[in-house]
């Protein structure tokens, strides 16, 4: 049967009334973060850091049965090196962190804390990379890297963020765009299949695409309040990188050549995607694969005898099923049961004297709160089963409200009435190609272009701005 749905965490701001601040109260009260000293930086406590190490042990496991390897180069790259692609290093200045001391002593050339680490990557390629037979090289990160940002919140934009970058170098243009479309369709995998967030795939306009890169392509979702977020990027290169920094090989035909780059990554980022892809006004729901805790097993009137002991056998039991955990503080069940569902903990198991007496216990679903009586002899076998419910209707909810917040629209008035009626979200609209058309819908809607989608329609002939034939069918939104 399914509980009522009133709210158990009066704490929390309504995400109605404030989602910004609805955002804010979660990550705090489910102890996610802690703020510092260093404005836009950021504590990841035990909690949400345990999340990420779920998500990276996943990805990590993806990306090594693709081929990949982890390396990890240095935090510090010299101006001079930083200097070498010209469109890359335009494109980071404004957010570049320098360090011009060690210790007392003024620094002979300037260093800069990596905002990314193509440059990095590249002086070593020269270095390794002579024959056809270095190539390719499929290699991988995991580090945090340091962008000086005027606006921060947790997760979504800090200073300093956790992430990987994927950097690859191949023989041929066609062997690098392949990987580059390769990581883009393994970052949708990832998060359709573990965070149970539904993504666009697509690629990137001109005046949106990584500095350097010859293209670019993401990966976009909707969160609740109808606002895009960019879950991941992967470019694709060509040769640029590798003429700056002096990269070549010789091919089988003994002729010199350029190698072709990629580079893609996701960061703790998908951290807040999850939030407020998910969220609700108790707190965090969060998916089964990255949960830190999968199940809770809260033992009711755990002072009487025998509570405890069975609470602690189905404990060691389901362990074997799922990521479990006992709480047997001294808390009231009321309180355990706000804690937990703050914390987003997918499966409850209570058990008390006469579920015991009865060989049976109550689990509680967090994502709807529905309650469902489970034979002791059966929790092995509706545990995981349960877990697979969880996700797949945490995926469809969060697929309903991107389909409810999509809108296609042939013109600009229409795109304005739209969201006016209807709040943000996803459009769809056609476009001629032109950047000046990208801005001013922008300028006039307020929604920028998210993605050229790999899945067209054909909504008319004409540009949704200038009327003039279309290229595109362009995904537009407001963004975090």
């Amino acid at each position: 049967m399914a509980a009522d749905n009133k709210k158990m965490v009066e704490a929390i701001t309504s995400m109605e009334d404030d989602f910004a601040q609805w955002y804010t109260d979660v990550v705090k009260k489910a102890e996610l973060i802690e703020y510092t000293s260093v404005k836009g930086c950021m504590v990841i406590r035990p909690y949400g850091y345990a999340i990420w190490e779920h998500m990276q042990r996943i990805l990590d496991g993806m990306f090594k049965a693709t081929g990949h390897e982890n390396v990890c180069m240095p935090m510090f790259i010299p101006e001079s090196l930083l200097q070498k692609e010209k469109d890359h290093v335009e494109g980071f200045a404004p957010e570049v962190a320098w360090v011009t001391h060690g210790g007392s002593e003024p620094l002979e050339e300037r260093l800069c804390v990596r905002p990314t680490s193509e440059t990095l990557f590249c002086e070593h390629y020269a270095n390794i990379i002579h024959s056809w037979r270095d190539l390719p090289k499929l290699y991988n990160q995991w580090v945090s890297v340091v962008r000086w940002e005027r606006t921060t919140r947790p997760f979504l934009r800090s200073r300093e963020f956790l992430w990987q970058e994927g950097h690859t170098i191949h023989a041929t243009a066609e062997e690098a765009i392949t990987e580059t479309e390769q990581m883009l369709n393994v970052y949708a995998d990832f998060c359709e299949n573990y965070l149970a967030m539904p993504v666009v795939k697509g690629k990137k306009t001109e005046s949106d695409k990584f500095a350097g890169a010859v293209a670019t392509y993401a990966i976009e979702a909707l969160m609740h309040d109808g606002k895009a977020l960019q879950a991941g990027t992967s470019h694709y290169f060509g040769d640029g990188f590798a003429k700056a920094f002096d990269i070549h090989y010789t091919d089988k035909n003994n002729t010199q050549q350029n190698p072709h780059q990629t580079s893609w990554g996701v960061t703790t980022r998908l951290i807040g995607a999850i939030i407020m892809t998910h969220g609700d006004d108790n707190g965090l729901v969060l998916p089964p694969a990255v949960a830190p805790t999968q199940l809770v097993i809260l033992p009711i009137a755990q002072h009487k005898p025998g509570v405890l002991e069975k609470a602690a056998e189905l404990r060691d039991r389901l362990a074997k099923v799922a990521r479990v955990k006992m709480d047997d503080s001294d808390n009231s069940a009321g309180w355990k049961f706000a804690e937990h569902e703050m914390k987003g903990v997918p499966l409850r198991l209570e058990i008390g004297p006469k579920d015991i007496e009865a060989g049976q216990c109550v689990l509680v679903r967090r994502d709807n709160r529905e309650k469902t009586v489970v034979k002791l002899e059966d929790l092995e076998t509706v545990v995981p089963q349960m877990l697979k419910e969880v996700h797949e209707a945490l995926y469809n909810k969060a697929l309903e409200n991107r389909e409810r917040r999509t809108f296609s629209c042939t013109t600009m008035e229409e795109i304005t009435a739209k969201l006016q009626e209807n709040g943000d979200g996803f459009v769809k609209a056609m476009w001629c190609g032109e950047e000046e058309c990208e801005d001013k819908v922008k300028e006039t809607t307020g929604v920028g272009s998210r993605c050229i989608p790999f899945a067209q329609e054909n909504l008319s002939d004409r540009c949704v701005c200038c009327g003039k034939p279309a290229k595109h069918m362009v995904l537009w939104g407001k963004a975090y």
